[in-house]
This record gives C-alpha cells, structure tokens and sequence, in this order.
C-alpha cells in the first residue's frame, strides 16, 4: 500500500518536469502525420488533456475502490491497482519509439486509476491490519508517502537526473518502479482481518 500511495504522488509530480518536450514531442508528430504544424491551441490542447485526463482516471479508480475491496479483499484490489499502473508505464515510456502522443494521455489515464483505487484501499487495509494503538499512525502513511512520491517525481525531473529531452519517455514510465515493488511484495503479507470476518465469514482466518 505504501508504494501504490508512492507512485500517485510521484505520478502528480512528474508530469510536470518533461513539458516542453512533450509539447515539443506533440507538435513534430502532428507535422509528421498531417504534413503541417499544429496551431498553439491545439498543443495546449493536447498538453491539458494529458495533465487533466489523469484526474479522471483517478475518479474511475476511486469509484471502483468500495466494490473491488469487498469483492476481491484489500490485499487484492491492491494487487489488482499494479495492473493499470504498470500498463500506463510502458504506454508513456513506449510513446516516444511508437511516434503517439495518444499513447501518454492513455498511460496517463491508468496511472489515474491506479492513483485513485490505491489512495483509497491503502487506508482501509493499512487501518484494518494495524494493531488498536498503532492505527491513527499506520494510517497517515498515505498521506506521507504521497508527499515522499511527489518530491522523488520532482528529484527525477531535474535536468541533472532525467530531466533531460533524451530522457523523459524514462521518466514517465519511472512510476513503473514502485509498482512493480508492491505487485512482488504484496502477495507474502495477509489480507485484512475485517475482510476475512465479515466478507469471507472466516473466523480462524480472521484470527
């Protein structure tokens, strides 16, 4: 849970080192398809879609937090949040060599749901899971590994790191790295006592 609240804010924050690349990025294959440069309008266009569409992806996983959780368990639907996010990396790391900018708003968007469904079920199973004395502290993990993401995304975007033209398809799919952590990790610890109880009805399991 820790790493899928690390990756939303380094996914918040990293978007915004690589722009006038992106931009750049936009308008040469726009000329390259159509034959002619794409008006300003239509790149600023282009550039709110991709920082705009992420939050829209996080609605989608947000909304889908409460019935993934009971349905498939806090571990699960946790497990289950890698998916878009790690399909989002290789989309926004893969558009430069494809020649798509379609590609960036697409992995944009998974990384969105994949913001959205882990802030969500983090809370829930890292305050299910928690001893009584420890929950308030467990539970504001979210908040502070969001902010440790946001300010390792802004590290990596600097221009003496990955924050550089040749670089920055490698830096959007950087998210890829705290999601794989989890996808590997997460599958050796339980899953939460309150899901096994009161969904599951499995007592000894709860126990």
């Amino acid at each position: 849970g820790i790493t899928g609240t690390f990756h939303y804010g380094l996914q918040v924050s990293i978007i915004n080192s690589p722009a006038e690349y992106i931009q750049s990025f936009i308008s040469e294959t726009w000329l390259k398809r159509y034959g002619s440069s794409p008006s300003a309008e239509m790149i600023t266009l282009m550039w709110s879609l991709i920082v705009s569409i992420y939050s829209i992806g996080g609605l989608l996983g947000s909304s889908s937090a409460g019935y993934l959780s009971v349905r498939f368990g806090r571990k699960k639907a946790m497990l289950l949040a890698n998916i878009p996010a790690l399909l989002g990396a290789a989309l926004m790391g893969l558009s430069q060599l494809c020649g798509s900018f379609e590609m960036i708003i697409a992995g944009r968007l998974f990384s969105g749901v994949c913001g959205g469904l882990a802030q969500n079920v983090h809370i829930m199973y890292a305050g299910e899971c928690a001893p009584r004395h420890l929950r308030g502290l467990i539970a504001i993990t979210a908040a502070t590994f969001s902010a440790i993401g946001k300010f390792v995304g802004f590290a990596l975007g600097l221009r003496e790191v990955l924050g550089v033209e040749a670089l920055w398809p490698i830096l959007l799919a950087a998210n890829a790295v705290p999601a794989l952590v989890q996808f590997l990790t997460l599958p050796f610890f339980p899953d939460s006592p309150r899901y096994l109880l009161i969904d599951q009805k499995d007592k000894e399991g709860c126990i």
